[in-house]
C-alpha cells in the first residue's frame, strides 16, 4: 500500500455506517419503562427529539435510557452535552444502578424486539447514503475492512445482511471483545505485522470526536490516520475542534465515496 491508501480500514458502526436514532430511543424508552414504570408506557412529547440532540454523548448502549431518566429529570441538554460522563456516573449511583446491569437490559429489549419481529426492529434502522456502497467497493479491493463498534457484533451482523454484505468473524469487533478500541487498533496492527512482516497503514473514522482524540493521545497509534464523520452523531462543536486538530481529519459523505487519494 501506498500513503494515499490503506492497508486496513477500521469503521465505526453506529452513526458511520448505520443510523438507529429511532430504534435506539425505542429500546431506551422501553428499557426505561421496565428500570422506572413511569406512570405511562407512552413517551412525553418531544423526548424523543430530545434524545436525538444528546445523543452525540453516548459511548455504549447501555447510557441511552439514562439519557432518558436524566432529561426526564430536568436536567437542561446544555448541561448533559457539557458533562456528560459526571452526569451518568452521578445518575446511576444516585438510582442504585450498575452499568453493566443496564447493558444487559438494553441487549435484553433488543433480543425481545428481534425474536417478535425482526422485520419491524430492522425497519427502524437506515443506512447513511452511499455508506454500504462503499463498504462493498473496499471488500472487493486489497483493502481490508473491519468494523469496531460499542454495539454487540451479533446486531452488527444481523443488520449488515440485511444490506447483503457478509463480514468474517473477525471483521466484527464489537461489545462481546471487552476492550477499548485503541486496544483493538492495537491488536489489529499487531495482527497485520505477524502476518506481512510490516507496519500497517490504518485509518480509522468514527463520528465521536472523544474517541478520536483518546486515540491521539495514545503514542504508540501515532500512524493510525484518524476521520471524523462529519455525518454522524457529533456537535457542530465536535467538527468545529476537528478542524482545528492536527491528528483529527474531518470526512464528509461526498468524500467517502472518492478514492482515498481524496481523504484530505
Amino acid at each position: 500500500m501506498t500513503d494515499h491508501e490503506p492497508d486496513i480500514l477500521a469503521i465505526d458502526f453506529d452513526g458511520v455506517i448505520c443510523d438507529g436514532l429511532v430504534e435506539y430511543f425505542q429500546t431506551a424508552w422501553r428499557a426505561y419503562c421496565r428500570i422506572w414504570s413511569p406512570v405511562s408506557e407512552t413517551p412525553p412529547d418531544g423526548l424523543a427529539q430530545q434524545f436525538y440532540r444528546m445523543r452525540p454523548v453516548v459511548e455504549t448502549g447501555w447510557e441511552m435510557p439514562v439519557v432518558l431518566r436524566s432529561l426526564l429529570a430536568g436536567l437542561p441538554e446544555e448541561a448533559i452535552l457539557a458533562d456528560w460522563p459526571t452526569i451518568v456516573q452521578q445518575q446511576i449511583a444516585a438510582d442504585g444502578l450498575d452499568a453493566r446491569e443496564l447493558g444487559a437490559m438494553v441487549d435484553r429489549v433488543r433480543d425481545e424486539w428481534i425474536a417478535a419481529d425482526v422485520d419491524h426492529w430492522l425497519s427502524q434502522h437506515r443506512f447513511y447514503p452511499g455508506v454500504v456502497e462503499r463498504l462493498q467497493q473496499t471488500m472487493n479491493s486489497a483493502v481490508h475492512p473491519v468494523i469496531i463498534t460499542t454495539k454487540e457484533g451479533r446486531f452488527v451482523r444481523q443488520l449488515l445482511q440485511q444490506k447483503g454484505v457478509i463480514l468474517s468473524q473477525g471483521q466484527i469487533w464489537g461489545k462481546e471483545s471487552k476492550q477499548p478500541k485503541a486496544q483493538t487498533l492495537r491488536d489489529l496492527m499487531q495482527a497485520f505485522r505477524q502476518e506481512t512482516n510490516a507496519a500497517a497503514q490504518i485509518w480509522f473514522i468514527e463520528d465521536r470526536l472523544k474517541t478520536l482524540q483518546g486515540i491521539s493521545a495514545q503514542p504508540d497509534l501515532t500512524e493510525v490516520r484518524l476521520y471524523l464523520a462529519d455525518w454522524g452523531y457529533n456537535t457542530a462543536g465536535d467538527r468545529a475542534t476537528a478542524e482545528q486538530d492536527t491528528r483529527i481529519r474531518l470526512l464528509s459523505l461526498a468524500q467517502l465515496a472518492q478514492a482515498f487519494s481524496a481523504w484530505n
